[in-house]
């Protein structure tokens, strides 16, 4: 059985961490809780007994409420999808760095590396060209 709690506006991972306490200290009752960055202020628990569940969130700081309708697992689904995109950089692209510590340098591509979603770069305004590992998910393409 799956209920729905609401929480706090930001306090989700407290509430979360909360819980992962009261579990550990009085053992069953809550098998999982699910809290999606897409849904603000909610947090899904999984459970065998309904009034076991809402006595342990009761206790628990910056819970404002269960809502008492069951939710089907399949509903939760797409919040375990992982989502990737297909690598559209090359070798030798021109990029800007929009993150991290060379935040708004420009740099070349000089090899990705597809399982880990990183390149390396090095670069273009450095006096000694450095090889430079960074997350695709950090570089924007410069068009010419």
């Amino acid at each position: 059985m799956i209920l729905t709690t609401r929480s706090t506006v930001g306090r989700e991972k407290t509430v979360l961490d909360s819980l992962q306490i009261l579990i550990s200290n009085k053992g069953e009752g809550i098998k999982a809780v699910l809290s999606p960055a897409e849904i603000k202020g909610y947090l899904f628990v999984e459970g065998d007994s309904k009034e076991r569940m809402i006595e342990i969130l009761k206790e628990v700081h910056n819970v404002r409420g269960v809502i008492d309708k069951e939710i089907d697992p399949k509903a939760l689904e797409k919040f375990f999808e992982v989502k990737t995109e297909k690598i559209t950089y090359e070798v030798g692209t021109l990029v800007e760095v929009i993150g991290g510590p060379f935040k708004r340098e420009k740099a070349r591509i000089t090899r990705i590396i597809e399982q880990k979603r990183e390149a390396k770069i090095e670069l273009v305004d450095a006096v000694v060209p450095i090889p430079i590992t960074i997350k695709l998910d950090l570089l924007k393409k410069i068009n010419n």
